[in-house]
């Protein structure tokens, strides 16, 4: 069995979504999870939060209903806005589905979690047992994680896209980087997920290795396997590889390592970190 631990669906009939324009064209439509590749006939899905607003929540939910390979999803949550974190902290603690949640944190100015109102809110989550995902536009931000993880003991955080690595960058920024992501390992709460590790002015070189490769050794060796998990970042992983490449970049990493490295970055770390139980294998 597979758990994707990134999968998204949008659906512009339902929900605003600002930065789904032509930059990611011929994305910018309605993508719901009957287009989903399966790698693997018993390929499980989390869904993971497209958009700052409820509708978006409300689109995979619907979309959990109609399709039994999900077996979670991270929901939206306004962060800066505690009294209303706290209505949908119950509300998400009592729905089995709904087993984390994201705020696209990557929009808002560097240090916006650390803001009254969201360690608030964050505090809240920690109590109700749900997840964070921490997303970010560039490998800057991981360096907000250790003090984010210290501030929040008892917040399980993932790193989504380990960080945004800096594939066409020069050493300087390698090395800013590698230096954010081990430090970020050394908290024990904290995550990471193999994924969308291309953005769309990257390219795959024929007969070259492929570039994302050395980014996800280096997670792997921070974390170790039981703290690195697989996501496909669908449908968005689309606009510049096939789905089966992104998936065998991580599997060709993993399955390096030995033993159960890909059980664990394939399925147990993801149902280990997001709580999920009673998954057929």
């Amino acid at each position: 069995m597979i758990i994707d631990a990134h999968v998204h669906v949008w659906d512009l009939s339902c929900a605003s979504y600002s930065w789904l324009t032509d930059a990611v064209h011929p994305l910018d439509r309605t993508v719901l999870l009957d287009e989903f590749p399966s790698i693997r006939p018993t390929t499980r899905i989390i869904l993971v939060q497209a958009a700052d607003n409820a509708a978006d929540t409300a689109v995979m939910r619907a979309q959990a209903e109609l399709d039994p390979r999900v077996v979670g999803i991270v929901a939206w949550v306004p962060l800066d806005q505690p009294h209303l974190v706290a209505e949908l902290a119950e509300e998400y603690a009592n729905d089995p589905l709904i087993v984390g949640v994201r705020n696209l944190i990557h929009e808002r100015a560097p240090g916006w979690l650390a803001g009254a109102a969201q360690t608030e809110s964050l505090n809240l989550l920690a109590n109700a047992g749900l997840t964070l995902d921490f997303v970010t536009a560039d490998h800057a931000a991981l360096c907000e994680v250790p003090a984010l993880a210290d501030r929040h003991p008892g917040l399980r955080i993932v790193i989504d896209h380990l960080g945004k690595p800096p594939l066409a960058g020069d050493a300087r920024a390698r090395l800013a980087w590698r230096s954010a992501l081990a430090d970020a390992a050394t908290r024990p709460t904290v995550f990471a997920k193999a994924s969308g590790l291309l953005g769309p002015a990257d390219s795959l070189s024929p007969g070259a290795g492929h570039p994302a490769r050395p980014f996800v050794d280096t997670a792997l060796d921070l974390f170790g396997t039981d703290r690195v998990m697989y996501g496909s970042d669908w449908p968005l992983v689309e606009l510049v590889e096939d789905h089966r490449k992104a998936f065998d970049l991580v599997a060709s990493a993993a399955g390096d390592r030995g033993g159960t490295s890909l059980t664990s970055v394939f399925s147990d770390t993801a149902a280990h970190f997001y709580d999920i139980h009673g998954l057929d294998s």
